[in-house]
């Protein structure tokens, strides 16, 4: 058994994150020493390295319980979990779509700057009406 210092350390899981999925439910909460501190056993500290790589994919809480609910299972559905992935996958590249554009956006805009001039064409672009029309929103908005 383990104290929730250790269990952090080896699931690389921050103390306060061990205690809001707790409080949430995603992971079950662990016993207690005489002492009233939280004991972790190595399966209780898997789970919590199994929650932090799902959320390092950037999965969101309610598909990493799905997820862990599923490892529960011995008929588990690996086409469940490949839909669920390959959606990720779309949110992923959809992000990276609109961060090339961005990126694109910036760079014909800096073109255009030459240092030490008083008139930016970069601040008069900015200012123009219309000019957001043609640059992607952060996050899709």
């Amino acid at each position: 058994m383990f104290t929730i210092g250790k269990a952090s350390k080896q699931s690389g899981v921050n103390i306060e994150t061990i205690r809001y999925y707790e409080r949430e439910g995603i992971v079950p909460k662990p016993g207690r020493s005489e002492g009233g501190r939280r004991l972790y056993s190595s399966d209780e500290i898997a789970k919590l390295r199994f929650v932090r790589r799902c959320r390092d994919l950037g999965f969101p809480i309610p598909i990493v319980q799905t997820f862990l609910s599923l490892t529960a299972q011995n008929d588990r559905s690996c086409g469940e979990v490949k839909t669920m992935a390959e959606n990720r996958l779309g949110e992923i590249n959809a992000k990276i779509e609109n961060l090339e554009r961005l990126r694109e956006a910036l760079l014909s805009l800096s073109k255009n700057c030459d240092d030490g001039t008083a008139a930016c064409p970069m601040l008069d672009a900015l200012m123009k009406d219309g000019f957001n029309d043609d640059v992607p929103k952060p996050n899709g908005q």
